[in-house]
């Protein structure tokens, strides 16, 4: 069970007042992206190291899966050795990482960090976590709590943070003070087959595809003319969930009642059409089926997808053969190249990761080090999205990257979306997340599968979601429904 807010602060720790930033090392980041990144990290690299003797010989880094020790081991300039199995990185002012890496399955990762954190003040200093990863679905909980500290006490400055997408900095602020940064942002688009949008509609450019998307109602008589064909408009039931979630006009919780959106029973409306009327395909995001359909042998028009998940997800799913099995990312393995991406109906955003310094930690020099070398520094986001198409927190560099006439996705046709998240990302506002979001999203999305399959009806599903959430969160004492219209 999920871990609330009130069981992590149930402990206080009383905040540490640290070093400010050092510098970064003399040594060039050890990338294995592109032999061009080297030239950014001795940029990066200029400043003096940060002496070892003032900070502990162990900097322990927290997350759920390996994307950020890739940035860290290829990007940061610090780095001078990477150990074998990939478990430590030493760094060339003497301190070694230490990766220490949960699963997110069943709340583990939630779980585990929380009883740590609980242990901090009491913990050895080289056991302390240092640095621990957040997503957004809870960075309220961690970050309305004494476990996370002000990035400004480690020593970041507005100027150094100036650049960055400012709903990045919004989702992990409180009472205006910021305990966490980010090297990504993550507006959303519709990637969709242009194989299939040419017999669907008789074209595969982004322009007059988006024209036929751009609201609800073009989107669902795109559906029928799909179906039509043969095709399914999505794959599954969530498929089109954060779009309708990241719209909607309050957050989940208010006080101690839960409050269901409007915009979220229509995404129950709309999804229970599609079910009904066979415009999807039934399944549930990350199961074999749903990633099938972006496959080879899929008959799926489009999935929306924000920035990791079309250069990471959608481009994997899509090949024929993968790459772990000596597949390359090229056009004629599978459907490598038959995906474009446009805007869609509504702007949304999904998911993200946060750098936060743990209160405690004993490194805080080389923490405010890694923040703002991964997430300030505009040569290096711009080269983390050159070499991986990934959508880095710097608005000048995505600018500039969307105004190059040369830069392209080869897995988009040759398509720069860089230049379509760059006008969707300025428009994410966070002003309705809350600390509850994961735990209502996912129970939601769970109890409405039963109606969707038609288990249970719809009282009944909102029954069981009523007495779920409760017993996730036993704060809560309330559910509130919008009226039916």
């Amino acid at each position: 069970m999920k871990k609330t807010l009130a069981l992590l602060t149930a402990t206080g720790m009383a905040l540490t007042m640290l070093a400010g930033c050092g510098g970064g090392s003399s040594s060039t980041a050890a990338s294995s992206e592109a032999a061009s990144s080297e030239a950014v990290s001795s940029e990066a690299a200029s400043s003096e190291a940060a002496p070892a003797a003032e900070e502990g010989q162990i900097l322990n880094i927290w997350c759920w899966n390996d994307e950020f020790q890739s940035r860290f081991n290829d990007y940061y300039s610090g780095v001078k050795e990477i150990a074998a199995d990939k478990s430590t990185t030493t760094l060339d002012n003497g301190i070694t990482v230490k990766w220490t890496i949960n699963p997110n399955e069943n709340n583990n990762y939630q779980n585990k960090l929380d009883e740590a954190l609980l242990k901090q003040d009491s913990a050895a200093d080289d056991d302390k976590i240092d640095i621990f990863l957040i997503e957004a679905d809870y960075a309220l909980k961690y970050v309305d709590s004494p476990y996370t500290m002000d990035v400004k006490e480690l020593g970041l400055t507005d100027a150094d943070l100036a650049d960055q997408y400012q709903y990045t900095k919004d989702i992990v602020t409180v009472d205006g003070v910021q305990k966490g940064t980010t090297w990504q942002a993550t507006p959303g688009l519709f990637a969709y087959r242009r194989s299939i949008a040419k017999d669907v509609l008789g074209t595969d450019d982004p322009a007059e595809v988006q024209e036929a998307l751009s609201d609800w109602d073009k989107f669902n008589a795109v559906a029928e003319q799909a179906a039509a064909k043969g095709y399914k408009m999505l794959s599954g039931y969530d498929d089109s969930y954060r779009t309708f979630s990241n719209n909607v006009s309050a957050g989940w919780v208010d006080g101690t009642t839960v409050k269901v959106d409007p915009n979220i029973m229509s995404w129950v409306d709309q999804t229970k059409t599609y079910t009904d009327k066979g415009y999807n395909n039934k399944t549930s995001l990350w199961s074999d089926g749903w990633a099938a359909d972006q496959g080879p042998d899929g008959k799926v028009f489009g999935f929306f997808y924000s920035t990791w998940g079309i250069n990471f997800t959608l481009l994997g799913n899509s090949l024929e053969t993968p790459t772990s099995e000596g597949g390359k990312e090229e056009i004629g393995n599978g459907i490598y190249g038959d995906y474009a991406v446009c805007q869609g109906p509504q702007p949304y955003y999904w998911g993200g990761t946060w750098i936060c310094a743990a209160t405690g930690t004993d490194n805080a020099a080389t923490v405010c080090d890694v923040m703002k070398q991964l997430t300030c520094n505009a040569d290096i986001m711009k080269q983390i999205t050159i070499d991986t198409q990934d959508y880095t927190n710097s608005q000048s560099a995505m600018n500039a990257i969307a105004e190059d006439p040369d830069f392209g996705s080869d897995f988009l046709g040759g398509q720069n979306h860089i230049a379509l998240f760059a006008e969707v990302a300025p428009t994410i506002d966070m002003s309705n997340a809350g600390p509850y979001d994961q735990g209502c999203n996912e129970t939601f999305q769970s109890c409405m599968k039963d109606y969707f399959d038609g288990a249970v009806d719809l009282e009944t599903a909102k029954a069981n979601f009523e007495d779920q959430i409760k017993v996730k969160y036993p704060e809560l004492t309330a559910v509130e429904w919008p009226a039916a219209e």
